[in-house]
């Protein structure tokens, strides 16, 4: 069951609202611990890899052959001190193993592709699941502050990132090191001088290499964080697209994003040209190095040490020595890409996950609803608190209305007993039982949530009724629908039950979504209910049938509600009052009339308009 959605302080996105990110802080970790890391995932596809692994080799044994064959045929058609004329016959046979030597490699070359692909796309759905599991089981306090669009585009871009390179390279980096380890034993038994000659370049391969990995790869890690944020405020525009044209904020947006984008090209041109040199820079020092083979070959074959054919194959060898460092080189700025992807996926995989609680038997179907708070202290930022030292005792089956000014902690005081977050210092209990000892999932089956921002998911309106009861029967749902007063709406829509809801259930009114939030918690049949201005979005009429529901659904059940109105909590048992972080006061709506307090002045300012 996907984790309840965000409550922030003071917006839906968290503290201080869905700019707050912090992905500015973001540094890049060991590029060698995240290779480990990935490299583990892609040895899950133990069949895969091994099977790569036998088709580079049989491409790398090919690749080594071509040249000697080559250099058997030069020779053949080269005057000779034993020979003068061409040997037509051994020619033949001699271009005969080479044409099934290329059809060999190309035929392996097909099958790589096909495997690598394989292997690219098991290793991503691997990782791609064990990233959504782990942002399941993040904590409401690390999604607060991360933008949910960076979170995403990790998901997605950073993924695919990864899924490109691995079929790309994973093959030549295998290539490669096969290649480099055959190409060099061959190229000893022909020169050993001559071989080191040809290696005398790699020193100074490797150096740049160096040099320019250590300069590039803060471009690259830069590139996909400004790439975050930039998914994160395309999230926010689609999201609150009629905020934004109801306020003519379309050019600000526009103009934000531009900003944004500038950025990202201006990371994107340093960091592809910082790859893109790699590829000229390798090249050069290995053209350099075919120059100083040709001139000392041609040295050691005008004294009779070596063949031409052997200089040919030579030749040969030593661009197949150096192309493996060339092909990584001119592959830089995907690898780049791909390991500062994986170490913002490994972040979040890394992350703490949400607590699950201690091992006290609970029971949600035996909960009494006896809940306090022990001197509480809390706050969403360490130096601003928002709670300091709320105590607060609601009795079984007692019905309390939580009220106060914005900010002063209502919702808080949801987040805490849900445990979405966890108090400073102080104790919450659930009939004697300490929150933190309670098993999170059973505390959360025991507590069924109306919010005030109403969340639909995709599906029909009945898979969103039965979101908190998946086995309830079709006549359980309708009936829950009928006391939420949403089945009336319902039987009108063409489809009634079956209606398939758009994406966060745009294609229903607002007050329509949070009258299937209502029936959705009425099917779950909590033990605690806590209503956070449930009935903010409905017309008074509307309200008021809510209302009745409402009164039968509390009946027995200890519920919290979360008013601004205080119209709607008239008849709460309680009605506690926070300010300043505690319990300024509490008692019936007539008791703290009388007292002329902090309820009194909220009430005066609510309805003294409509005593003029």
């Amino acid at each position: 069951m996907p984790p309840m959605p965000p409550m922030g302080p003071n917006a839906k996105r968290g503290p201080g609202g869905p700019n707050s990110a912090r992905i500015n802080a973001e540094k890049p970790k060991n590029a060698g611990q995240t290779l480990k890391k990935l490299l583990r995932y892609i040895g899950r596809s133990k069949y895969l890899f091994f099977t790569l692994l036998a088709v580079m080799l049989i491409i790398t044994v090919m690749n080594l052959l071509a040249p000697m064959i080559q250099q058997i045929a030069i020779d053949c058609i080269t005057p000779s001190e034993t020979r003068e004329g061409i040997d037509k016959s051994k020619l033949i046979s001699t271009l005969i193993w080479l044409a099934v030597t290329y059809g060999v490699m190309a035929a392996m070359t097909y099958i790589q592709g096909i495997v690598s692909a394989k292997l690219s796309q098991t290793t991503v759905r691997t990782m791609r699941r064990d990233l959504f599991e782990s942002l399941v089981h993040l904590p409401i306090r690390y999604i607060d502050n991360h933008s949910h669009g960076d979170l995403m585009s990790r998901m997605t871009n950073d993924v695919e990132n990864i899924s490109t390179t691995i079929s790309q390279s994973i093959g030549s980096l295998i290539s490669g090191v096969l290649t480099v380890i055959g190409t060099f034993v061959i190229m000893l038994t022909y020169s050993p001088l001559l071989t080191l000659i040809s290696i005398s370049t790699i020193f100074l391969t490797v150096f740049v290499s160096a040099k320019m990995t250590k300069y590039m790869k803060k471009f690259f890690v830069e590139q996909q964080i400004i790439l975050g944020r930039i998914n994160g405020h395309v999230e926010e525009m689609v999201t609150g697209c009629r905020t934004v044209t109801a306020y003519s904020k379309e050019q600000d947006s526009i103009d934000s994003f531009r900003t944004m984008s500038d950025e990202l090209r201006k990371t994107g041109i340093k960091a592809q040209i910082c790859g893109g040199m790699m590829g000229p820079l390798m090249n050069c020092i290995s053209n350099f190095g075919f120059v100083l083979i040709a001139a000392f070959g041609g040295w050691f074959s005008i004294e009779g040490w070596i063949t031409v054919g052997t200089i040919q194959a030579f030749i040969l060898y030593s661009k197949q020595f150096s192309r493996p460092i060339n092909e990584i080189a001119n592959q830089y700025a995907n690898i780049q890409t791909a390991i500062a992807g994986a170490e913002r996926i490994f972040d979040v995989m890394e992350a703490e996950p949400e607590p699950v609680g201690g091992n006290e038997p609970f029971e949600p179907e035996s909960v009494r609803g006896e809940i306090t708070f022990k001197d509480i202290h809390f706050g969403y930022v360490p130096e601003k608190p928002v709670l300091k030292g709320l105590d607060l005792t609601v009795k079984p089956g007692q019905k309390i209305a939580i009220v106060g000014a914005t900010g002063s902690g209502k919702t808080t005081v949801v987040n805490l007993l849900t445990r979405f977050y966890d108090v400073d210092s102080g104790e919450i209990t659930v009939d004697g039982k300490s929150l933190n000892d309670i098993p999170v999932s059973q505390l959360r089956k025991s507590i069924a949530i109306v919010l005030q921002d109403t969340v639909l998911f995709s599906g029909t309106i009945g898979d969103n009724i039965r979101y908190g009861k998946a086995d309830a029967s079709d006549e359980d749902m309708k009936a829950a629908a009928n006391k939420a007063f949403a089945d009336e709406f319902i039987e009108r829509l063409p489809d009634k039950y079956d209606t398939q809801l758009s994406e966060g259930g745009a294609n229903l009114s607002q007050g329509q979504r949070q009258l299937l939030s209502i029936a959705r918690a009425v099917l779950a049949d909590p033990r605690i209910l806590i209503l956070d201005e449930a009935t903010s979005s409905v017309d008074t009429r509307t309200e008021m049938h809510i209302q009745s529901a409402m009164l039968a659904l509390m009946k027995d059940r200890t519920s919290l509600i979360i008013a601004h109105r205080l119209s709607t909590i008239r008849d709460a048992d309680v009605i506690v009052v926070i300010d300043g972080g505690r319990v300024a006061e509490s008692g019936s709506h007539e008791q703290l009339i009388a007292q002329k307090g902090k309820y009194y002045e909220l009430y005066q300012t609510q309805f003294a308009g409509n005593k003029t």
